[in-house]
């Protein structure tokens, strides 16, 4: 559990907005087939910008729907579903993740590339057109599971989603789009995982195509780095000998007392990545990428202490159990049982509450009943998007950082 400690500690400005891609006040527009339709990746995107950024107002509109290509699918022709499900939520940012179906799971077949190629562009010219300025993420395709099990034919699936994902890094070159590549660090992962427990490898993508939680993880780990998320939740160093506060980031210490322990008041300006670590598949996940350095750091270095094990406790918590060298080279909190992390999933929670009525709302209501000219049917979309504003009240309400009052004594 040791972190080794950054050389130099950035200070709390530092790690204000900056160079994260997302600002306040922006909107963002998931589009994609089923792998989107999940709503795993993008729940724990927008988990990650609420936790993260607290004080930031983004709004997240999830509009996967299954079987989805670029000439549209299930939910409707692509104009149907480009007016209906993307255009008219006028958002800043858009992602998109199409080509999974695309390709129909066969050898590569130049005709059926040019219709994902040309119905690609057709859609980057459509957005564009419908919304001057709007920023898009182009997602090259999550893989299909050709490391786990055998391919099912000479080269594998995944090298059609390869050649795919090459067209839209040409695409996002010419169109100065945002590329996000979730393929090969899926698949890297997926390498490493199957070298560590080759039968739990392979559910992190179960049927090969639709990954579960912890794959989600993944995407949103690639997603996440092509918006240049920062990785340090917050960062404290204290100097126990001296009994003063060494350096800060992203956070503000108070009350330090130095005895034969220690003790001080912690606010942090964020909070940890709500995952749970103690679950297998995320714990595979976790061990099989860089998502923790990436994504989640929030390193506690103390020095200058004379015992040789001490215990910490967070708000009373026991968040774990160090050694002296431990301490000195710095415990990295995200990963540990500790109430920010408990807050953070609680928000997590939230977003996944938020989520579904919007779900019901479009899928359930909106698109269904649609046609029908039914009287009530507006007054009860109208209820459910007040229900959804409620929702994301207590949302951002729940990821509001609190202060944490730390404890650490000696073993």
């Amino acid at each position: 559990m040791r972190l080794f400690f950054a050389t130099i500690l950035l200070t709390t400005a530092a790690f204000a907005q900056g160079d994260f891609y997302l600002k306040d006040g922006d909107r963002v527009v998931f589009y994609g087939d089923s792998i989107t339709d999940q709503r795993l990746y993008t729940t724990f995107t927008e988990s990650y910008v609420l936790t993260r950024f607290p004080r930031m107002n983004v709004s997240f509109i999830h509009s996967g729907w299954g079987g989805d290509r670029v000439s549209g699918g299930g939910g409707g022709p692509i104009d149907v579903r480009l007016q209906r499900d993307l255009i008219a939520f006028k958002p800043t940012v858009l992602t998109i993740m199409l080509g999974m179906n695309d390709g129909r799971y066969r050898a590569y077949d130049p005709d059926i590339f040019q219709q994902y190629s040309s119905g690609y562009e057709s859609i980057i010219q459509t957005v564009k057109g419908a919304l001057p300025g709007i920023r898009i993420t182009a997602i090259q395709p999550s893989p299909y599971d050709d490391v786990t099990r055998a391919p099912m034919f000479a080269g594998g699936y995944n090298a059609v989603l390869v050649r795919y994902s090459q067209f839209l890094a040409e695409l996002a070159s010419r169109e100065n789009l945002t590329l996000a590549d979730l393929n090969m660090p899926v698949v890297t992962a997926l390498k490493k995982a199957k070298s560590i427990d080759p039968a739990l490898a392979q559910k992190l993508l179960p049927d090969r195509v639709h990954p579960g939680p912890a794959g989600h993880l993944l995407m949103a780990e690639a997603l996440l780095k092509a918006w240049h998320a920062p990785a340090v939740v917050s960062s404290v160093e204290i100097d126990g000998e001296s009994k003063k506060v060494a350096a800060t980031a992203n956070t503000k210490v108070t009350e330090l007392q130095v005895d034969a322990g220690l003790t001080w008041t912690q606010e942090d300006a964020a909070l940890p990545m709500p995952i749970d670590t103690t679950d297998p598949m995320i714990a595979l996940a976790l061990r099989s990428s860089d998502f923790v350095e990436a994504l989640d750091r929030q390193p506690l270095r103390i020095t200058g202490l004379s015992g040789a094990r001490y215990v910490l406790r967070v708000d009373g918590d026991i968040a774990g159990s160090f050694s002296r060298q431990d301490l000195a080279e710095g415990v990295n909190l995200a990963i540990l049982p500790s109430p920010m992390v408990k807050q953070a999933l609680d928000a997590h929670a939230l977003t996944i509450r938020r989520n579904q009525i919007h779900y019901e709302r479009w899928r359930h209501l909106q698109v269904p009943l649609q046609e029908q000219k039914l009287e009530k049917l507006q007054p009860a979309l109208d209820a459910l998007d007040a229900l959804e504003v409620e929702l994301i009240a207590q949302q951002r309400a729940a990821a509001q950082p609190r202060p944490r009052r730390y404890e650490l004594s000696p073993e």
